[in-house]
């Protein structure tokens, strides 16, 4: 209907119609829980298309796939809205990726739903972000932009799946029930960010009123626990950022309140805290072709002599103070056609770490292949990484763009 309606003489629209193929592959280096030897393993097919005829623009990006591990193929809309755009202010509405903060892979004021499940089985770092169904409005007065965000319908964060990953999880085997938010008014999440620039420094202030993305669960007894509830307790964000030039490079500051609003005393085990979440970052072009970024991330928990006092004996206390540190090394080469890198997060309080080195080549404008590892270790039992330990896995993409 569409390519229908932009080949009509009624209209005059500009179009683009662009894509890929795709191979992405990883084969873990352990044989998963379910007896398998991939974490992933699918081609995918994609295709853009992008239609303008002022003020109106309409964007859909669409993927085509089949997964070889659940033997199946699917389609996914991954983008698809309409822009209206005027001289100070413009809308979108529809499925989006929204991208706030300034972490890399580091998410204090980004609340929008990510897919771990596609980040630690090395698939392309644009699939960390998902969609959401929304309608955003920007707003660009001289002395301070706005983009506001409703958010109808809820979307949690997608993890690894036990079939395929090994994790931490004392509950492991009891029956579930999940309880997403229902869709309603009061329900309807709303995010806004305000920024402008202050003495060559991008300021941003960040609010937001929905829920937690990673479910809490409840079990119906805790000393025998027979059913499990999983469910996503109330949120509220409030944030601030600044980036700039400094220090020769390119400082970050960001910073965010979590206040956990169904749980605002810390006596509920089940609930997370409310917390202050704060980074440090920094990025520099050391020399020609080769850039260094640091981070160092905190989370400090409230309340936390109540945290200590509700929690059951069989589950592993949390810090109060969780620090993670991040370095992402960066050198072109061959003209910028082949590119080293190596990301690592570590954490000091914890002792657990990731590594994730990858090499990608481009043999022409429309081909690449990338080749990594994501390894994983250290730490206590159930720390966020430690506790992957089992799932090290080799990955390859392949794409070629047209």
């Amino acid at each position: 209907m569409i390519l229908a309606l932009m080949s009509s003489n009624s209209f005059a629209i500009d179009a683009s119609l662009h894509g890929f193929f795709q191979g992405n592959y990883s084969l873990s280096e352990r044989s998963n829980p379910d007896g398998g030897d991939f974490k992933w393993a699918e081609e995918r097919f994609q295709l853009k298309l992008d239609g303008v005829e002022e003020p109106f623009r309409l964007f859909i990006k669409t993927d085509a796939y089949f997964n070889h591990i659940d033997k199946k193929g699917d389609l996914e809309v991954r983008e698809g809205y309409i822009d209206y755009t005027a001289k100070n202010w413009d809308l979108r509405i529809g499925r989006q990726v929204i991208t706030w903060g300034l972490g890399d892979l580091l998410f204090i004021n980004d609340v929008f739903p990510k897919d771990y499940e596609a980040f630690f089985s090395g698939r392309p770092l644009e699939y960390l972000k998902k969609g959401i169904d929304a309608v955003k409005l920007g707003t660009y007065p001289e002395a301070v932009s706005l983009e506001l965000v409703v958010i109808p319908f809820f979307e949690p964060n997608r993890f690894p799946d036990s079939k395929r990953f090994w994790s931490y999880n004392p509950m492991l085997g009891i029956p579930l029930e999940e309880k997403e938010p229902v869709t309603n008014f009061k329900n309807t999440e709303i995010a806004m960010r305000l920024y402008r620039d202050i003495s060559g420094f991008d300021a941003s202030i960040y609010l937001y009123r929905g829920f937690f993305r990673q479910p809490s669960m409840r079990p119906d007894n805790f000393t025998m626990p027979a059913r499990l509830t999983l469910f996503y307790p109330r949120l509220s964000v409030y944030g601030a950022s600044l980036q700039g030039r400094a220090l020769n490079g390119i400082l970050s500051l960001e910073a965010g309140y979590y206040d956990s609003r169904q749980d605002r005393k810390g006596t509920d085990p089940v609930i997370p805290n409310s917390q202050t979440r704060f980074l440090i970052g920094y990025q520099k072009q050391v020399w020609e072709d080769f850039t260094i970024g640091l981070q160092y991330y905190g989370e400090y928990m409230h309340d936390y002599s109540e945290y200590i006092r509700s929690q059951p004996s069989q589950i592993p206390v949390a810090r109060r103070l969780y620090q993670l540190t991040s370095i992402r090394l960066t050198q072109f080469l061959m003209h910028q056609n082949l590119r080293l890198s190596l990301f690592s997060f570590y954490s000091p309080s914890e002792g657990d770490y990731m590594l994730n080195p990858e090499i990608k080549y481009n043999f022409s404008d429309h081909l690449w292949a990338a080749l990594g590892e994501n390894i994983f270790g250290g730490g206590r039992e159930g720390s966020r990484l430690g506790s992957l330990d089992r799932n090290d896995n080799l990955y390859i993409q392949l794409r070629y763009e047209f």
